[in-house]
């Protein structure tokens, strides 16, 4: 069975993307069958993974309008996972799909769950709550929020707080939080520190132990179309992600014992 996980947070600039890429890199490397779902209309994920968009026949637009078939459209990445691609255009399937019908919010949900050879989906979500990510929520099982340590982090939390339970207590009340991921971390800074506490007293075994540094082969690695880890495997960044990695898996072999024994 998959493990279909959102990557997402409302505010923008907190390495949402980042982590969607490197966090499915270091899955693949464990053997996993990894797929990631680029929904985010800007596509960085798409030119991230070194998938130019001017070769591309279809996308995930097309996909949630029924042009076209996920297994059409999915392309395979030289970082080891699969991706199924954005374009511009996405933002127009807002507006197309807004509303429109009942199942509208369950398209995303209706088309992943036609994939469930791969281990784990990941999407990386637009940094809004819109129609797109309402989707990804609908759609996934879990929910992982990476999170810049400044100064209005918990406030710009509690949107997607208030959304996780409103989907709780109506159409998918499965969904659970992942983890928040710090990003962007620098430990010298007495306000990273202390949001960081803040985090870890609000949200307590939800904040993940691995924090992933400032670092400059992170900003580089997508204008060469690579995942960190293949970029420049023994830099910090790369060295966290493959961390983040193990620490979800070990989550995840925990959770589903007690599933097991129950």
């Amino acid at each position: 069975m998959s493990r279909i996980i959102a990557v997402t947070n409302q505010k923008g600039g907190v390495g949402k993307t980042t982590t969607a890429i490197n966090l499915a890199a270091a899955l693949a490397r464990s053997e996993a069958r990894v797929l990631l779902v680029d929904l985010d209309p800007q596509a960085n994920a798409t030119v991230g993974s070194g998938v130019p968009r001017d070769r591309l026949t279809s996308t995930i637009y097309q996909v949630l309008l029924g042009e076209s078939t996920a297994a059409e459209t999915i392309v395979e990445t030289a970082s080891g996972f699969d991706l199924l691609p954005a374009e511009p255009g996405l933002a127009g399937a807002q507006a197309e799909i807004t509303h429109e019908e009942e199942g509208d919010n369950f398209r995303l949900k209706t088309i992943l769950d036609g994939l469930s050879d791969y281990r784990f989906i990941l999407i990386d979500c637009p940094p809004a709550l819109n129609i797109l990510t309402l989707n990804a929520l609908v759609a996934a099982h879990s929910v992982l929020i990476p999170v810049q340590c400044e100064y209005y982090a918990l406030e710009g939390l509690s949107g997607l707080d208030d959304t996780i339970r409103r989907l709780r207590n109506g159409i998918n009340p499965n969904l659970v939080i992942e983890g928040l991921l710090r990003t962007m971390f620098d430990g010298r800074n007495s306000l990273t520190n202390e949001v960081s506490k803040q985090l870890g007293a609000h949200y307590g075994n939800l904040l993940y132990k691995t924090v992933i540094p400032r670092n400059v082969r992170l900003a580089e690695a997508p204008s060469f179309g690579k995942s960190v880890i293949d970029y420049d495997p023994s830099c910090q960044g790369a060295v966290a992600y493959r961390e983040l990695a193990k620490e979800l898996l070990q989550n995840l072999e925990q959770i589903e014992s007690v599933e097991v024994r129950v």
